[in-house]
């Protein structure tokens, strides 16, 4: 009896210590614990199953215990899809005492920071952050399921095991290649063998209407791609002519009243079409594929997925403020100062740098104030970086203000360095393009469009000082 008891002591002491260090090596918990390291290996051996998460080799051993997601202690099955659509096990996702995860990523494509390189993460690993609910999309969606999930209305309240359990039950459609746990994957399984028909040419405005009127007033359960923009997901049918990958689009949409602002806005969402046309024509660079559309006064942007691919196969991604808090810790706003350190890390070429600076020249001479770390994504390829194709490019220091006024700015084109005069000239050669085209788009507004070849008169005249 007396072994008996001092055996279930050894194993409470031992987890209280697990629980407050988590991962701790055998010698730390030998220490905490005043015994030998033998014979903590021993008390190890002795917990209860299933309750030790043990990972590295030799000297690196490092012990957990997991921790319950709302009452489960299983494991939770992560799931990639490939190009092809096809779904494997990427490996399984335990939660730990009193926080972290662990999970590997050694035979996948992402870089793992020097921390994580044995799995283990001091929260959820970062390939997940940008699968949570974000932006208009992640708060319509918490607005209408958060009841049901037992989570916040508010989506930036939530906890990463509150992010963890919405992933695990409507994670089946969040950005990247990911899918983790069993009932979102199920999800993804019904949607897949349901084989929905996309939306056809001749439907996609009228139903663009609906789904729009649908996002304003009820709210859009599913995808939660960023974005602060209003949208929504759809599936399309390719248009006859139009190069594309897949069937998958966000849509942006403006207003219906006709007010100013609401005309601003439907102006801005055509700039954005025609920004991502400029960059397309880059060399070297490369932008979401885009078209406009209009129906019952909206104006409608819609934009193809490229984390997608034909109708099921899918690509990892991961934003640069992602990227950011998990290799540098950054506080600067700045792309290119943020993708020369990460070169500097071997994370990303000299090639990708200057592409990075080009995007962050052409958007700041457009008047892209809104170029925040998570407009600039990348893809993991063989434990690297590569650029993705960008995204929400356009001049959004023209944007309305809060209260719905439409204020007149002054476009200060900002001028380069020395060092960035050549980086700045071709982004300022394909900014003039845009604003040119912009100037001459029926699409907008008379009074925007003149505004558009000021700013363009205002870049050429700077372009002679640089």
């Amino acid at each position: 009896m007396a072994a008996s008891v001092s055996v279930s002591g050894a194993n409470a002491a031992l987890q209280m210590a697990l629980a407050l260090q988590s991962p701790a090596t055998a010698a730390g918990l030998a220490t905490a614990l005043q015994v030998s390291v033998p014979t903590l290996h021993r008390q190890l051996q002795r917990l209860p199953a299933g309750r030790l998460v043990t990972a590295g080799k030799a000297r690196r051993a490092r012990y957990a215990l997991r921790r319950p997601l709302r009452g489960g202690f299983e494991d939770l099955p992560v799931y990639v899809i490939n190009t092809q659509g096809r779904a494997e096990l990427l490996a399984p996702l335990a939660l730990l005492h009193p926080e972290g995860s662990h999970i590997g990523f050694g035979d996948s494509p992402w870089p793992v920071p020097q921390a994580g390189r044995d799995g283990w993460w001091p929260g959820l690993p970062y390939p997940l952050s940008d699968m949570r609910p974000q932006g208009y999309m992640g708060r319509q969606f918490a607005r209408a399921e958060h009841r049901l999930l037992g989570v916040p209305e508010d989506p930036s309240r939530w906890t990463d095991d509150e992010v963890l359990h919405v992933l695990t039950q409507r994670g089946d459609d969040a950005s990247g290649n990911l899918i983790v746990g069993d009932p979102a994957y199920r999800a993804w399984q019904v949607a897949r063998t349901a084989q929905l028909t996309p939306l056809e040419p001749e439907e996609t405005a009228a139903c663009y209407a609906a789904l729009a009127a649908r996002a304003v007033t009820a709210g859009v359960p599913g995808s939660s791609a960023a974005g602060e923009f209003p949208k929504f997901a759809a599936q399309r049918a390719v248009p006859t002519g139009q190069a594309s990958e897949t069937s998958h689009v966000l849509v942006k949409f403006s207003g219906a009243d006709g007010s100013p602002a609401v005309r601003r806005w439907a102006d801005l969402l055509v700039c954005e079409h025609l920004a991502l046309a400029q960059l397309l024509r880059m060399p070297g660079l490369s932008a979401a594929r885009s078209r406009i559309l209009a129906h019952e006064g909206r104006t409608f942007l819609e934009v193809e997925r490229f984390d997608r691919h034909g109708a099921w196969g899918r690509s990892a991604l991961c934003s640069l403020e992602t990227v950011n808090a998990a290799f540098l810790g950054d506080v600067s706003r700045d792309w290119v100062r943020l993708a020369k350190r990460l070169a500097h890390a071997g994370l990303l070429t000299a090639d990708d740098v200057t592409r990075v600076a080009h995007l962050w020249w052409f958007g700041r001479l457009i008047g892209n104030t809104d170029m925040h770390a998570g407009n600039l994504s990348f893809r993991p390829v063989a434990g690297h970086l590569t650029v993705a194709p960008a995204y929400d490019m356009l001049p959004m220091f023209e944007a309305p203000l809060a209260g719905g006024e439409v204020a007149p700015r002054v476009f200060d084109p900002p001028l380069p360095l020395p060092p960035e005069r050549a980086v700045w000239h071709a982004a300022c050669a394909a900014a003039l393009a845009f604003w040119r085209a912009a100037a001459d788009d029926a699409r907008i507004s008379a009074a925007f469009r003149a505004r558009c070849a000021s700013h363009g008169d205002r870049l050429e005249a700077a372009a002679r000082h640089a």
